[in-house]
């Protein structure tokens, strides 16, 4: 019987191995292991191959630029990578955000054209990497859910849209936008081609049974060299159908892009947009398929090796590369272990790139439409936009307004938007924490939000307050603004006790306006109290020389319960006083 380290190797990180994690692999490599590596490696290989052609081509670049993005990318994170089953290569949403980008500065000159895409690789890989280096990982969790399941999803139907003018055969031009896209549509409709809808209608059709009834056959592969045959012994090219036509053979040549320094200003946006995407979409797939295998996955590192792909991408004539959700479960399902099942999927398609170019010769175009549309439509993320809307309305406008904008005005511009609004969401959020009057439950020191529970103890004397928030410039008046407002509404209130338990966090403008609100109070003849007070705001606040004057105050409890006492306890039991807003009410606990 296999053993569990026989299938899974253990990965040592000393060394070498730090910077080359494959190295880390090997020591326990064994022939058990090559098997599965070599299954998942052939498997994955026949997928990528019409996959990369098809997201070249949505990228607006030649199809073997697809093939040289599968190549040596694929050795690079091989080398680098932390994840053992993660499959790097072209995918929809950077051959989207490429095509969108480049179209518009080449001028229609395709020399230009792939030199900028080489370009646009370069950066990507040049952030990635500088924000592995300086350990920004962390970075795209300012990316909120709702912020990339909006532009996914308005990302996938802008690709499926793209699509339709060679899923047609029409007589359009290439667009970019969703609004000129379906223009460009609708001017040409007259022009659509019957055999061409034929192949279109029947390669889609073939994709998804295939995957529908046999998902292990390589659907893709199988309706590519079927059509294809179909369209050399039919004549589909000499009928009207658009077909490859010649596809240049060989290995890509490294070289440099030659660009200005214009071309790197105009295309700086794209590529910090793709370089987080691709980046989010790799480590996502990463982390979910090393859960799964009981592996680690390290972001920093993982930033590193995405970004020197995208280097070798650039370098090698190809496109920016990422980690790809639907390949990467292919590469896990078939039995990869480690990156070696990477390493020979590269060699597969390079062995394609030298030798079997000429056989895509008849393939149409259609058929890559086809790859495309039905990749791209499990990526209409439906379910996330419902429980956005039910969980928090500000998520559901997040989600509703990335997708709107990206639709409208572009993924680059609409990914900006949603972030901007989702950063803009929080830091209203932030700037209005949440704040709970507590009342004791009868018969323990336990104090609970008078709001949702009935039968709590308290004292017209003594407000005990509760701020569930990190106390900083963006809402310390606001806290105290609410205090004060406490206190000009309660004539017999002699004692503010703020139970600190929830805050996390404190800066030098919380600690200012925490004496400024102590003075204030206390000119009202009210003591302020803090309880329950946590190590690093404790740190700030005797930073600041606060700390010091409220020990030698006894104005310092460990918990509400000593703090209540100190200022007199609540001699008199009285249910507690109505809440100021509709909250859900439970009974007070026996």
């Amino acid at each position: 019987m296999t053993s569990h380290n026989e299938l899974y190797p253990q990965q040592r990180r000393t060394g070498v191995a730090r910077f080359v994690p494959l190295l880390g692999w090997l020591p326990d490599y064994n022939r058990g292991v090559f098997r599965q590596d070599l299954i998942a490696g052939l498997t994955v290989a026949v997928m990528l191959v019409p996959q990369s052609m098809a997201y070249a081509a949505l990228a607006g670049m030649p199809p073997v630029t697809g093939l040289y993005a599968s190549i040596v990318p694929l050795v690079v994170y091989a080398l680098l990578g932390t994840s053992g089953t993660a499959a790097v290569g072209p995918v929809a949403l950077t051959a989207l955000l490429t095509g969108a980008a480049l179209a518009p500065l080449a001028n229609g000159d395709p020399g230009r054209y792939v030199a900028l895409a080489g370009l646009l690789a370069l950066l990507v890989g040049a952030i990635q990497v500088t924000m592995g280096v300086l350990r920004l990982g962390a970075v795209v969790n300012f990316m909120s859910h709702s912020v990339l399941a909006g532009f996914t999803s308005a990302a996938a139907i802008i690709i499926a849209a793209s699509q339709v003018k060679d899923l047609l055969g029409l007589d359009a031009d290439r667009e970019d936008g969703f609004p000129r896209i379906v223009a460009g549509i609708w001017d040409t409709v007259h022009t659509v081609h019957g055999l061409t809808v034929v192949v279109s209608v029947v390669s889609i059709l073939g994709l998804v049974l295939l995957k529908r009834f046999v998902p292990k056959v390589p659907g893709s592969l199988l309706v590519v060299t079927g059509v294809t045959v179909a369209s050399a012994l039919l004549g589909f090219g000499g009928r009207g159908v658009e077909i490859l036509t010649e596809i240049p053979g060989g290995l890509p040549v490294p070289s440099l892009p030659s660009v200005t320094g214009a071309d790197v200003t105009a295309l700086l946006p794209t590529a910090f947009a793709i370089a987080l995407v691709a980046y989010m979409e790799s480590i996502a797939v990463a982390k979910a398929l090393a859960a799964k295998s009981r592996r680690s996955i390290n972001p920093d590192t993982e930033l590193v090796a995405m970004g020197s792909a995208n280097v070798s991408a650039g370098v090698f004539g190809a496109f920016p590369v990422a980690g790809g959700f639907a390949r990467s479960a292919v590469n896990f399902a078939a039995g990869a272990r480690t990156p070696v099942a990477t390493v020979i999927t590269a060699m597969v398609v390079a062995v394609t790139a030298i030798a079997f170019t000429p056989a895509f010769y008849h393939l149409p175009k259609a058929v890559l439409g086809a790859i495309i549309v039905v990749a791209v439509l499990g990526l209409v993320d439906a379910k996330s936009a419902v429980a956005a809307w039910r969980a928090r309305y500000v998520d559901g406008i997040t989600f509703t307004l990335t997708f709107v904008a990206t639709l409208a005005f572009g993924p680059e511009p609409g990914l900006a938007a949603g972030v901007v609004f989702s950063l803009g969401a929080f830091l209203w959020r932030s700037s209005r924490p949440h704040q709970a009057e507590l009342g004791q439950i009868p018969g323990t020191t336990t104090f609970r939000n008078v709001a949702r529970y009935d039968g709590l103890i308290t004292d017209p004397r003594i407000a005990v307050i509760r701020v569930d928030a990190p106390f900083y410039f963006a809402n310390a008046h606001e806290v105290q603004d609410a205090l004060m407002g406490l206190a000009e509404q309660r004539a017999r209130l002699h004692t503010i006790v703020l139970d600190a338990s929830a805050i996390s966090d404190c800066d030098a403008d919380g600690a200012h306006t925490l004496a400024e609100l102590r003075e204030r109070l206390s000119d009202r003849g009210i003591t302020l109290r803090l309880a329950t007070v946590r190590g690093p705001v404790r740190d700030l606040l005797s930073r600041t020389g606060l700390w010091q004057r409220l020990r030698d105050a006894n104005h310092v409890h460990a918990d509400v319960a000593t703090a209540v006492a100190a200022a007199g306890g609540f001699p008199r039991l009285q249910a507690a006083s109505a809440p100021l807003g509709r909250r859900t009410r439970h009974r007070c606990p026996p």
